[in-house]
């Protein structure tokens, strides 16, 4: 299926059959799932894909033929392929484990034409050998819900009691994880969504309401899944002390006077006030918070584009926010 221009629908075509080059792999797709990202590239809010393009970035199928040095898989192997399709392997964030925020990344199904097809090419660098007792189609949403929700997960430490923002594919996942941990779930979805709710309590959460409601009792931890911005503010206020919000998907539309309307979090750069932090997760390309300095201390939040990242804040104490500038 191949995306001529953005949108518009795709259209089922006959392409030439793709030769694997230095370093990859030739892979016989065997099922690849659908992500909210493959809906934002077609409808035009992710900007810059190459066109024509191939979509699809969660890749479950077996190695046909390698390319020139590629030695990491046999002929026949099952392999994954995820939305992190090929880096540079020389720049800072390469040398010290972080190649998803290579400036140079490029993305499977995005830059890279993906796995709506028979046939895909892939770096085997960034290929994941699949083990035997997962069908193709449950492996498939791993490759990018279930890697970015594990990965906010382990970002949350020991906390017990977590807030899930939002229960979509990588919540519902992860919830499945938390609970097995031993972990309290508490599910927030969009206001009135009953079926959500039902669905979070259904996969062992204690508790499930809408994103405008407090929970029960005080969270150890949230995190926030759905790419809303002022969703952060409402996480915060959810929190015990000591707390910390996860952003898994990128802060969008969060600014400083959101952060400044929840009267919560003094945004310092010292120990042990509230701090800001990015890494990497297989998250699409969504806006994602950074820092920006005004009169001596550090705010969250000023958005930038960037290739994926975890946000992470901390509830330390009581602080109303103040601030001179505009964001």
């Amino acid at each position: 299926m191949v995306l001529e221009r953005q949108r518009q629908p795709l259209r089922l075509a006959e392409l030439p059959e793709p030769a694997p080059g230095p370093g990859q792999v030739l892979i016989a797709v065997r099922a690849c799932g659908v992500c909210r990202t493959d809906l934002h590239i077609v409808d035009g809010d992710l900007t810059e894909p190459k066109l024509p393009l191939v979509p699809g970035h969660q890749i479950v199928g077996e190695v046909v033929a390698s390319g020139e040095g590629a030695k990491r898989f046999a002929t026949g192997e099952r392999v994954g392929v995820p939305w992190l399709g090929w880096t540079d392997g020389e720049c800072r964030y390469c040398r010290s484990g972080r190649e998803n925020l290579c400036d140079e990344a490029r993305f499977t199904g995005y830059d890279l034409d993906g796995g709506y097809a028979e046939l895909a090419v892939a770096d085997e660098r960034y290929c994941f050998p699949i083990p035997e007792g997962y069908p193709d189609e449950q492996v498939a949403p791993l490759l990018c819900a279930g890697l970015i929700g594990y990965r906010a997960l382990r970002l949350v430490g020991d906390a017990e009691r977590i807030g899930f923002y939002g229960f979509g594919a990588s919540a519902h996942i992860v919830a499945q994880v938390a609970r097995h941990q031993g972990r309290r779930v508490f599910a927030f979805t969009s206001p009135g969504d009953e079926a959500a709710q039902a669905f979070a309590r259904e996969l062992g959460a204690e508790w499930a309401g809408a994103s405008t409601e407090q929970p029960p009792e005080e969270l150890d931890a949230a995190i926030v899944f759905a790419p809303v911005g002022a969703l952060v503010p409402a996480a915060l206020r959810a929190l015990a002390r000591g707390g910390s919000v996860v952003c898994a998907r990128g802060a969008s539309r969060l600014s400083v006077a959101d952060i400044r309307s929840s009267s919560l979090i003094g945004m310092t750069s010292t120990s042990g006030n509230p701090t800001l932090r990015s890494c990497g997760t297989n998250d699409d390309a969504s806006p994602t918070s950074t820092m920006e300095r005004r009169s001596g201390r550090t705010y969250c939040f000023a958005t930038r584009w960037m290739s994926s990242g975890v946000t992470a804040c901390t509830r330390s104490r009581n602080v109303p926010i103040s601030s001179t500038g505009n964001s």
